[in-house]
């Protein structure tokens, strides 16, 4: 779609313990994926190492919701698979990160499947959610491409 921000993209590699019965990967297994795509946009080292994160994510962030739409099967064969990654929401308390994984490392492989996560800060010491802080909403505002409102 033109005037569209190109996603966040994060290539992870399923291993042969992510396999289920039938050689797919399992679907415990893909929310993994997810998060291990997730991990370094959030807390630091991007895909290339250069994008700084943020610490505070580190010191407190939990899984409010996630759902995963299935649309084929992702084998083992030992090529990493493709996640695609926007911010679809951004509130004062959570955001909402959609993913789009493929079968492989390109941006023509087909989708595999279509995900969503409500994250929201966590205040570990207070043991309660907390509300974004400003810088916090800046750098997802600056970091992951709009794919929603915001």
């Amino acid at each position: 779609m033109a005037g569209e921000m190109t996603p966040y993209v994060a290539l992870v590699r399923p291993r042969w313990s992510d396999m289920d019965a039938f050689g797919h990967v399992n679907h415990a297994r893909l929310v993994t994926l997810l998060e291990e795509a997730r991990v370094p946009l959030l807390f630091g080292g991007g895909p290339d190492g250069s994008d700084p994160g943020l610490s505070d994510f580190a010191k407190g962030i939990v899984v409010v919701r996630l759902h995963v739409d299935y649309r084929a099967p992702i084998l083992v064969e030992g090529q990493k698979v493709r996640v695609e990654i926007t911010l679809a929401d951004l509130r004062h308390a959570s955001f909402t990160l959609d993913y789009r994984v493929r079968t492989g490392p390109s941006e023509d492989d087909p989708v595999a499947a279509t995900a969503g996560t409500v994250l929201a800060p966590y205040d570990l010491s207070r043991g309660k959610p907390r509300r974004l802080s400003e810088s916090e909403r800046a750098f997802l505002s600056k970091h992951v491409p709009s794919g929603g409102r915001t």
